[in-house]
């Protein structure tokens, strides 16, 4: 099997106004919904599954592109896919390109695939997509709120007027910096772009703040702590738990061993990333494949969020999102509990 990169060449929103035009929650980590079953996704007919599969990842600094790099490789020489790992705006765009069927893999957000399944993705214009299957639950995402160590910044109030680099278009960390900031009632500048490039404007003083969900310890963070005095900013406990009750997140503490700057854990907010398939283009027996070579070659990963992948866990976070007929044969199989 063969493994390309590509970086895509539709930005991230032009991908979402595209998929605008075409279109005219509350869950906890073992998996219970809202109290509603999982929608039925659309099932592909044979002559619809294709083996040549287009992996939508995210930003490069981030988490999501190495590990679908690393995946991409695995899932290549354990299957017969081939597959093409690409970057992308994050969640909002991945989910949209399954749904018109450019990619067949993804990396997301639960919480911002569960909106997407109930047509509540703003970014998609509100309409439901109906062909995608969970995988599997990966590792928990968690939002960073990061200042310069002399900007003044010590809370999330003290940002105030300030910019802040919220998320690329369509991302899910762009949900999770609205449901903080409209939390707290704070006024401010938005800069829309993925978190590489905003740790980059932080430091050169473009914004005073940047926000951003993925799984520590982030590349792009630790590069910027390298030549600057970073620091995240801590949410108060109640007021994460008053946050993480209204929506599909959970409260989480970046540990103090995450960053080499932290004297103490981080209260944050926290989602939890998973693979997702297309049911209309990845067949049950492919997707059996993918799942089954995630879990008995995962540990080839060499990114530390890959300590967290466990088959046990692979449904914490899933909701109402379908379960992949594939991926559900295979924790049949394993004796798995199925929501």
């Amino acid at each position: 099997m063969t493994i390309r990169r590509t970086l895509t060449a539709m930005t991230a929103v032009a991908a979402l106004t595209a998929l605008a035009a075409c279109g005219d929650d509350n869950g906890d980590e073992n998996g219970e919904g809202n109290g509603a079953e999982a929608p039925e996704p659309e099932i592909g007919s044979e002559e619809d599954f294709v083996t040549d599969l287009e992996f939508t990842t995210g930003g490069t600094g981030g988490t999501y592109f190495p590990l679908g790099g690393e995946l991409s490789e695995i899932f290549s020489e354990h299957t017969d896919a081939n597959v093409n790992y690409v970057e992308s705006g994050g969640s909002g765009e991945n989910l949209g390109r399954i749904m018109q069927e450019q990619s067949q893999l993804a990396l997301v957000q639960n919480d911002t695939t569960a909106d997407a399944v109930a047509g509540e993705l703003e970014a998609l214009g509100g309409e439901a997509v109906e062909n995608v299957g969970w995988i599997a639950n990966l590792y928990p995402e968690a939002m960073h709120i990061v200042v310069l160590a002399d900007s003044g910044y010590e809370s999330i109030e003290d940002l105030e007027g300030a910019t802040i680099a919220v998320g690329d278009a369509g991302s899910g960390t762009r949900a999770i910096s609205d449901a903080i900031l409209e939390y707290y009632e704070i006024d401010y500048t938005p800069e829309v772009t993925d978190f590489g490039t905003s740790t980059d404007m932080l430091a050169d003083g473009q914004i005073d703040a940047s926000m951003f969900v993925a799984g520590p310890p982030v590349g792009a963070l630790t590069q910027l702590a390298a030549s600057n005095d970073a620091q995240l900013i801590s949410l108060p406990a109640e007021d994460a738990e008053a946050i993480a009750e209204d929506h599909l997140f959970d409260t989480y503490d970046i540990s103090a061993d995450s960053y080499d700057f932290l004297d103490e854990d981080v209260t944050t907010l926290s989602v939890f990333a998973a693979l997702v398939a297309s049911t209309t283009q990845v067949s049950e027996d492919l997707a059996y494949d993918i799942t089954a070579a995630l879990f008995e070659h995962g540990d080839t990963v060499t990114l530390d969020v890959a300590d967290n992948l466990d088959v046990e866990e692979a449904l914490f976070g899933i909701g109402d999102i379908p379960l992949h007929p594939g991926a559900e044969r295979y924790y049949e199989e394993n004796d798995i509990d199925l929501p």
